[in-house]
């Protein structure tokens, strides 16, 4: 599908009064800055999948780092294992950014959606007043009623030998009748002192470009920028009981009691051995 400016007409855009669309004009001006990190903001109406997009046009040389591509409306948004992603449009923020960190070993660049994680969890904490945590290694939690549920994602993906997509979905305003799954939740449902879209992707991005910065300066050393530390402090897997499902059909269970230097989730298992686990579906089995 091929992606609809957002400053085309199109009636839809105001069908829902409650969910404005972005503006485009006050978020360039607001991000786009000499010396800055971003060098380009692009809101589309609807389009597939921003990462696919923003991946294509990376391979095509046709942006820099710095690209930042969002969409109102996703019709086959992506998270982890091509889990599906959808939403009624402009109920929450769907957005890719192309960055190429090449004065950092590729080694290092697994921090690079934990990093996200924590400068959205910031981002948002900031400017939506609500408590986020994170689970390993890129979900996006809030607390609805009394329950843990999964407001956003993240998925990163190369895009050509010296660059990563990393993509953002946030479920902003989404009503308790419009969740895809009953585990899933919004910043709305938690609470949010604010469900204004432009001031929480100013948010997001002032946060990601301020860590991507640190890192970056640090030579990807996430322990000597403090990422590490921040990352441990704010998820949500740490300590608990969880289940690793790992490429191959297999499995394992233990308690997660760290985070290593690579971004990986140590588990303590019942035979006794501290296993990391790099790439996974994580399955937190019991509270915090």
């Amino acid at each position: 599908m091929t992606p609809q400016d957002a400053s085309e007409p199109n009636g839809s855009r105001w069908s829902d009064l409650d969910r404005p669309p972005l503006n485009i004009t006050a978020l360039r001006r607001g991000l786009v800055r000499p010396g800055g990190l971003w060098s380009e903001v692009d809101v589309v109406q609807r389009t597939g999948s921003t990462n696919s997009d923003l991946v294509a046009r990376a391979a095509k040389g046709e942006v820099t780092e710095g690209a930042v591509l969002v969409a109102e409306e996703q019709t086959a948004g992506r998270g982890r294992l091509d889990r599906q992603w959808t939403a009624p449009p402009r109920s929450g923020l769907f957005f890719s950014v192309l960055l190429t960190p090449s004065e950092v070993p590729v080694a290092r660049w697994g921090w690079l959606p934990l990093l996200t994680g924590v400068a959205v969890a910031t981002g948002l904490s900031r400017a939506a007043g609500v408590d986020t945590s994170l689970k390993w290694p890129n979900d996006l939690l809030v607390t609805v009623g009394r329950n843990e549920r999964k407001a956003g994602g993240i998925l990163a993906e190369r895009a050509g030998d010296g660059g990563v997509v990393i993509g953002v979905g946030v479920n902003v305003s989404l009503r308790e009748d419009e969740l895809p799954v009953p585990t899933a939740g919004s910043l709305a449902l938690a609470g949010a002192v604010s469900t204004d879209r432009d001031p929480l992707l100013r948010g997001m991005l002032r946060s990601l470009e301020d860590w991507y910065g640190r890192w970056r300066a640090a030579g990807g050393d996430a322990g000597a920028c403090g990422l590490h530390e921040a990352y441990a402090a704010g998820c949500a897997t740490l300590g608990r009981e969880v289940r690793a499902e790992l490429p191959g059909d297999r499995a394992i269970v233990g308690e997660a009691v760290a985070v290593d230097g690579d971004g990986r989730l140590v588990l303590a298992t019942e035979a006794g051995v501290q296993e990391p686990v790099g790439a996974g579906d994580i399955v937190h089995l019991r509270p915090a």
